[in-house]
This record gives C-alpha cells, structure tokens and sequence, in this order.
C-alpha cells in the first residue's frame, strides 16, 4: 500500500493517554517531552506529532536539502545526500570498496550486505563529529540498468539485467539500514529515477519506455529494495522519460510510494528543479510552477542552489500564496522528511540504536579485511590458456603498465587511506621487489621556432609551465594514453600531473581529478611532423567556453592557451621509450604482469558518455610488444565498463578483468595471480565485439533493438553471466522441487572454488516477443576439491509474468517454459521443461478505449507526455509514422474510429495487415491550439471482420493518445 498522510495531532491524543495509565506519572514540576521524541510510539504518531509543532514556514525551510536547526524545539540541522556508493565519500579517509560495478560481479548478496553494513557504519561514524555537510541519508545505490556500455556512468551500476541489479541493490541497502526499517542505520536513496542511461545532453533528452520496458526493465530494477525497505527513497533523474522530466514524474507517487507501505523520501538530483525552467527543459516558466509540480508528483526534498536555500523556500512560499500548493501538499512532503529523520533516531536519547558508533569503525581493520575479499571476489578470469595462476616458484615477475603502479579513484569514490598497488600486492606476495615499468613515454616538448622547451617547476606544488633553454629533467613528461587522442602529462620533474587552473599551466596534481577533469590534452600531429599542443579538459565543450584551446608562450613567459594561429609547434622527441622499458623489464622474467585499464576520471564518468570502448591503442601496443618478448604473459583489465579489446584477447593466454577495485586492489590481485584464491566473479553485463553491434545509446527499446543479453542475437565477445575458474564443476539433472528447481554441483577439479549457478528462462511460445533468455535465480557456492552441493534455485509461477499490453497488467501465458542452469547464460549445463497453465492473451477488444502507447511494433514515433502532469501519448516524428496494434478482433459491419489527438493539422489512416496496407477509413485534423489541447476526430471504416493486425498511420507532428474502432 502507499504510504498516506496520518491526522496532524494525532500522536498529542497518544501522549495525553499515557498519563492516565496506571503507573505512569511525572513530577509535578517537569513538562511531559514531547511525544515525538518517545522511541515506545509508532513512527507514525511522533511525526504527526512533530508536525504539528511547526509552523507553515518552519515546514517550508525542511523541504530544501539543507534543513535548518528548528532550536525553539531542540532539533537540529539535517542534510540529505552523503554520497556512498562503494564507501562512504567526500567526507576524508574512508574505507573504499570496488566500484558498484565490481561489487555486482561478486554475485555474492551476503558479502554485499556486508559491504553496505560497513559503510552504514562509517556514515554513523562520521556523523558523530556533526560538522556541516554531513548526514545520514546516504545517496545510493545507483539502480540504473546498464543497458549501454557507453554509458559514461557505467561505473556506478550494477548490471544490464534488473533481477541481478534487485537483488544487489536489496542487499546493499539491508546493509546501509541494518535490516530494521524502523530504526534505520542509514537511509539509502535509490538514484536515478528512472531510465537514466545516457549522460549526453542528459537533462533534455527524453528516454522512451514502452509500457513493457518500463514495467519488465526499468522499473523492475527500481522496486525490489524499496519493496524489501531496503531503500528509504529515490532521487529523481535529469532527463525525461516519455517528454516530461522525471523531476515531476508523477510515477514518484503512483507508482514508487505503491511499492510500500513504509514512508518514502524523495530527493531531486541536484539542480534538476531548476532545469525545468526555460534555457533548460523549458517545462514551467517558474520556479514556483516547478516546485509546486514536483512536490504534487511526489519529491519531497529540493536539491538545488547548493547550500542556499533562500530561492527554494521562496519559490514553495508563492506556490502558496497563487494556490499552486495546498498546506496539505507540504504536510505531506514534510511528513515524509520526519519519518525517516524519527525512524534513524534523531530524536531518539542517545541517537537511537546506532548512535554509539563512533569514528574507530572507519578504515578499521574489519573493514580493510572486508575490503581485501570484495575486491578478491570481484575479478572476473575471462580467458586462461593454463598461464593461471601462477606457480609458487614463478617469483622472478615483472609487473608493468600505466596502471601497475598506481590506483584511480573515481568521482564518487572516498579518500584511500592507503593503496596496494598491483606491484605492492605482488612484491608483498613474494616478499621481494618486482621488477616494473609503466609503459609510458618519457618525452620532450622542443619549440621548433625557438628551440626552447616547455619545462614545469620542481617542487611538489610544482609551477606554472613555461619554455626554457633547459632540456633536463624538468623539460621531461611522462605521456599517459587514454584512447580518443586523449594524453595526460606528468612531469618528471616532481611527479605531478599537469593541468589548467582557469589562468595558466601547472604540474601540481596527483592524479586527474575534478569536475571539468583540466590534465587533459591532445597532441594533434601536423603535416610537417611537428605537433600542437590542444587542452581538452571538459569544459572546453561547453557552450559556455569562448577561450583558445591551444598552447603558446604568453606575454609573461608562461604557456597559456592562445589562438591557433598563434599556437607553438613542438617537436615531441622521446626521451625514453616506454614500449622499450616494458620490455627489458619483463625479458627472462618467470612471467610478465600487464596492467591496462582506464582512467575513471576520462574514460567515461559523469557528465560523459565513452566515445570508444577498446583500449587506448599505446596500451594495446604495450601488450603485444610484452607479449611477444615474454610469452608467459598475462593481462589484468582494470576499469569500469565492457571493453571491444579487439583481437588483443586472442593473442595473450590469460586476462582477468577488475574493476577499479579501492585500496586492496593489489593484495586481491595477488592473491588471485598466484592462487591463494580462486577467481569466481562473473560478467553483470555483456561484453560486445564491437561497438556497431549496438544501436543509438539514445535508444532505450530493448526489445525492439535487441539490446542486453536477454535479446541481443549476435555473438558477444564474452556473454553476460561469463566468468572462468582454477576448478571445474560438473552439474547434475535439474529436480523440481517447492518453490524452485534443485541442481546437483561437483566440482572436479583439483583446488576448492566458487561457482555461480545460475538459472534462465525463456518462453517458447507467446503472443509476444520474448527474451531469448532471463535470469530469475542464481546462487554463489562454495565447493572443496571433489565436494557436491544440491543447490536450490528458487523459481515461481508468477516469475514468468511479463507485462500485457492489451490489459495493461502482468500476465503469465499458458505454454512449456526452458529451463536453464549453467555457468553464464551461454555455458547452460542442465536443462528442463515446465509446462505452465496460466493464461491466453485474448483477441484485442478495440471498441474499448485503446491507449495509443499499447502498441506493439512502431516505426518513426516517439512517447511523448500527454499533459504535463501525467499520462502518455505518441507523436509522430514524421509523415508516414505507424503503430500496430496485433490480433484485433474486428466485427463484419461498417464501423467508426474515434481519436484523440492533438498537436499540428493531419491524418490517422486506419490499415489492415501492414503500414501500407488495406486502408479502412482517415480520420482528420485540422489540429489544436497546443500539444495538450486534445479533441477527437472520427472516421467511418470499411467493414473488416476477423482478427486482424490494425495499423495505425499518422501524420507528421501529430499527438495520438487513445483510440476506439467500433
């Protein structure tokens, strides 16, 4: 049921009542405190209570993310928004867990509650300390499906697949609350709402979602944790689903608010409500107007203006006052608030059940241990000609790579305390230094004009770059490759990276970093050999930016960024080769170590989509050159995202991917190169072969473009649910049992392991398309060498349902359903056959109105809002634009097609069997005076009796939203 607004005051009757029961009484001199802040009484009734308290402008102040102290009654300040995606964030020194994308590849539930305990007690542990900008309501996980791998905020997801992504994002947020959801650890917030799966120009475009994508994808992953209260809320997306902005989706309260009866707290992203404005999404000419549609659609809490709340609470105080809002409408936000602030003990003595954890359990010994066996049991072994592990004795290695020596943090991540290098894990593995090499060029920048070179400072705030007769070591760069011509410069100098500081260039950052990432730069090569220097930070694409982006020396001696006309032409001489340094490092080595990978700050992350998915080519060539000087080779993959690696993956026996996997990366890698554990992670997504097997990342119809593993039909690079062993297993036969199917697993190889057991389904026979395989269960088990484990892999009658576009309702059809366990979802080991007596989808009932959004085939249309409130119709993007509307049942006389359309002058055809064929009837406009002003227009049809597949044919600019044919 929906959470619903409880009688103001109701909880002062509850007070009073408790002085009349026998043994109960308070000295004659004392005041009763107030019954919101007695933990014996329902949530409930001490929000109400609290409620009453306020006053209307006191309720006001607490819709914005920074709610004030309210001294008069004891309460102090309250922020939402603690970022905690894979560890506690911005906060200084915490813990840092893999990324999310690497926590889902554990598919290990147990360990990710685990995770998420961790983190809910660091949050508590910094919260202890209070200073500003803290707070318990934690942002995330992030739920968002990762239906595009060039998605830039891949990192931040869990998978393609909304089952995984459920029952990850359930077990995280158990964690985060701890398991109570009425004494709240933590109070997690689901981000994005809803189907945010591209970040360019993310705020004005509009993700289409078909009612079957919508209900069997998107929302799917949504409602698990909020179902199981192990989310507390969502955060409202940028974009626009269907053409309305998610910021008033009306979905929040019709639909997330029915997934509980718990009361949720819903937050905008941040600054999203002002991008309804116009220069934006052009939605409300107000911000009154927008935050009066958001609070109606069911965000409770306005991310906006930073930490000035002045122009939210003024713009909510005019709502009122032009009676866009009702006092009614801020009780309820504001109730929503107070639940979750009463239910994670605010006012609670001593701060409730969590409040005693102090800042001893951040980075604690626990909580490194913890860290050591996500980041272990995340890896993924994706290939292994029998070069893993490696022996005891191989201990003569050579680890190089532009990532072996270091660790990125991204843009969510939290302070490393510490960081165990790839080269540390393995030089501690031994006992012993490594040998190791970046890989990377050392390079000069010599002024062809002037001779002069470009040299930086050598202190460790480095200085502002300038060209100089000097040519040593402060003329000297290392040249970092990130794939699209992207390089990052870091000086030898002091070992800073160079960036732009709004003025000049300076070498004085430890790694790129930063909202508009400023270490980024392109060397364009020119046609008599010589190059210019481009700045490539991100701001540089903005529409915003009117400066240069090219390098010359300044009137002041320094390198600033001058028009290109003026730009200076370097010789790039490479001091020493880092292919050469690779190589002579690993030559008669007992194994060589290659480390490549991403930079998470550049190779996608928000704000940005990839722009290439293999390896930045300088890596590849690494590769091949290692490779090829020592054939006892082995490539770790470490970054964020499925990644095309081209043949590169045919030409070395073994690979193992990571995600960039927080501060014990190097002691997991270790233990997994050499044995001491038994890599068992699994692909949450699949890795393509090439980036034209996708379509636009614009285009969210799974079904339709046959996105993800469940309908992709060409051969993946590696399928989703992949991932490799030291062990092997043998399945036994599937056995249905209550609630599921058991399988019998061995494992027959030589050392104990981990399997992923998982099972599909697919649908034989449907009136609709189908995936081509599900996943609906899976388990991580733990088998000794020569050990069998019967696994139990639950499986219900109403799994199957998928959504019915004719009743608008889930429906599970009659017919024999393939049952599928394996090792991913193209290594199946066992099969079986269940018959399902459900239902039969009926004939469409036509005379019925018809939403124009049931469709089930379309050609040139998008979804677009029906009114800015709620509702969906369709628009036509061009003349000739068609829905289809399958296996009508049509009657044998003459008929009438009723529509409701608006936008420009135009036409609906009614057609039979095909966009071109049989015409039965046109309807036309003349066309209304606003995309929202809807009339009907009819047409009288040629008879047509049977079941029929109808087609509807619209003109160009035209707004469909329902239909009879009678």
């Amino acid at each position: 049921m929906k959470g619903t607004r409880r009688r103001p005051g109701a909880a002062l009757v509850v007070a009073l009542a408790l002085l009349a029961v026998p043994g109960v009484c308070l000295p004659a001199h004392a005041e009763a405190a107030p019954a919101f802040r007695d933990p014996d009484l329902p949530v409930a009734a001490r929000v109400d209570d609290l409620l009453a308290r306020l006053t209307l402008d006191e309720k006001v102040s607490l819709l914005h993310q920074y709610e004030p102290a309210i001294p008069r009654l004891g309460i102090g300040p309250f922020r939402t928004g603690t970022e905690a995606l894979h560890g506690v964030a911005w906060l200084g020194k915490a813990t840092v867990f893999p990324q999310a994308v690497g926590l889902a590849s554990t598919w290990d539930p147990a360990l990710i509650e685990r995770v998420g305990s961790a983190v809910g007690d660091e949050a508590r542990g910094f919260q202890q300390e209070r200073p500003d900008g803290w707070g318990l309501n934690l942002w995330a996980p992030v739920v968002n499906l990762l239906r595009d791998p060039r998605w830039g905020r891949n990192e931040e997801g869990y998978s393609e697949d909304p089952y995984l992504t459920g029952s990850i994002s359930t077990a995280y947020g158990d964690g985060l609350t701890g398991g109570d959801p009425d004494h709240l650890k933590t109070a997690p917030t689901l981000k994005h709402y809803l189907a945010n799966n591209n970040e360019a120009h993310r705020t004005t475009t509009s993700s289409d979602l078909r009612p079957r994508v919508l209900h069997e994808y998107d929302e799917a992953a949504f409602r698990p944790a909020i179902a199981a209260n192990a989310a507390t809320g969502v955060m409202s997306s940028y974009n626009l689903v269907n053409g309305r902005p998610d910021t008033v989706n009306p979905d929040l309260d019709d639909v997330v608010r029915g997934w509980t009866d718990k009361d949720l707290l819903n937050v905008t992203d941040a600054f999203a409500p002002g991008n309804l404005l116009p220069g934006n999404q052009d939605y409300y000419p107000t911000l009154a107007e927008g935050d009066a549609a958001a609070l109606k659609a069911g965000i409770d809490s306005f991310t906006d203006n930073s930490a000035d709340p002045g122009p939210t609470t003024t713009a909510v105080t005019s709502a009122l006052e032009q009676g866009l809002l009702k006092d009614s409408d801020v009780d309820t936000a504001v109730s929503h608030i107070l639940a979750v602030r009463v239910r994670l003990g605010e006012f609670d003595p001593g701060g409730g059940r969590y409040g005693s954890i102090d800042s001893s359990v951040i980075d604690s010994p626990a909580h490194r241990k913890l860290a050591r066996e996500a980041a272990t049991k995340a890896a993924v072994l994706l290939k292994n000609d029998k070069a893993l592990p490696l022996k005891a004795s191989a201990r003569n290695v050579a680890v190089v790579g532009p990532l072996a020596d270091t660790l990125y943090t991204d843009w969510y991540s939290g302070t490393l305390p510490y960081a165990v290098t790839p080269k540390d894990g393995i030089a501690a593995k031994l006992g012993t230094p490594v040998a190791s090499s970046e890989g990377a060029d050392r390079i000069t920048l010599r002024n062809t004009a002037t001779g002069r070179y470009v040299t930086a400072g050598a202190t460790a705030d480095g200085a502002a770059l300038k060209e100089s007769a000097e040519n040593g070591t402060a003329s000297r760069f290392d040249v970092f490759d990130w794939g699209s011509g992207i390089v990052t410069l870091r000086s030898a100098a002091n070992g800073k990276y160079v960036g732009y500081n709004w003025s000049g260039f300076v070498n004085d950052q430890v790694q790129p970093n930063g909202w508009y990432v400023q270490q980024q730069f392109v060397l364009e090569r020119q046609d008599d050999g010589s190059s210019l220097l481009r700045y490539a930070g991100y701001e540089t694409a903005e529409s915003w930016w009117s400066n240069p982006v090219y390098l010359g020396p300044t009137d002041d001696g320094t390198l600033g960024l001058v028009p290109k006309e003026r730009a200076a032409h370097y010789d790039k001489d490479v001091v020493r080769s880092g292919v050469d340094e690779a190589v002579a490092a690993v030559k008669g080595r007992d194994a060589a170590v290659v480390v490549v990978g991403s930079m998470p700050s550049i190779n996608g992350r928000e704000d940005h989509d990839r722009t290439d998915m293999g390896l930045a080519p300088a890596q590849e060539a690494l590769v091949e050159a290692v490779r090829a000087a020592n054939p006892k080779t082995v490539v770790v993959v470490e970054n964020s995202y499925p990644t095309t690696l081209g043949a590169l993956q045919k030409k070395v026996p073994a690979v193992l991917w990571t995600t960039h996997a927080g501060q014990e990366t190097g002691n997991a890698l270790a233990d997994l190169l050499y044995g001491d554990a038994n890599p068992a992670g699994r692909l949450t997504q699949t890795w393509y072969a090439s980036e034209s097997d996708l379509p636009s990342i614009l285009d969210y119809d799974i079904i339709k473009s046959d996105r993800t593993y469940q309908y992709f039909r060409g051969r993946p690079l590696y399928p989703f649910g992949h991932g490799l062993s030291y062990t092997s297993f043998r399945y036994g036969g599937l056995k249905r049992v209550d609630g599921g199917y058991e399988v019998a697993v061995t494992n027959t190889g030589s050392r104990a392991g981990d399997e992923v057991v998982q099972l599909y389904t697919h649908q034989r026979t449907s009136r609709d398309k189908q995936p081509l395989k599900q996943l609906k269960a899976y388990a991580r088990v733990s088998l000794k060498q020569g050990e069998t484990k019967t696994v139990r892999l639950g499986l219900r009658t109403e799994d199957l349902a998928h959504w019915d576009v004719t009743r608008s309702r889930p429906v599970v059809e009659s017919g024999t359903y393939d049952v599928l366990v394996g090792a991913s979802s193209s290594d199946i080991r066992a099969r079986a056959s269940l018959a399902v007596r459900g239902e039969t989808i009926p004939p469409r009932d036509l005379t019925r109105a018809t939403r124009a959004e049931n469709f089930d085939d379309y050609a040139g249309v998008r979804l677009v809002d029906e009114s800015k409130v709620r509702g969906t119709a369709v628009g036509a993007s061009g003349d000739g634009a068609w829905l289809k509307f399958a296996d009508a049942r049509l009657g044998p006389g003459t008929g009438r097609f009723t529509a409701r359309v608006a936008g420009t002058a135009g036409t609906v055809e009614v057609r039979l069997g095909s966009p071109t064929g049989t015409l039965l009837g046109t309807a036309h406009t003349d066309g209304t005076a606003s995309p929202y002003s809807y009339e009907s227009v009819s047409a009288t049809v040629a008879a047509a009796a049977g079941r029929k597949d109808v087609y509807l044919v619209l003109s160009g600019g035209l707004r469909l939203s329902s239909f009879t044919l009678r």
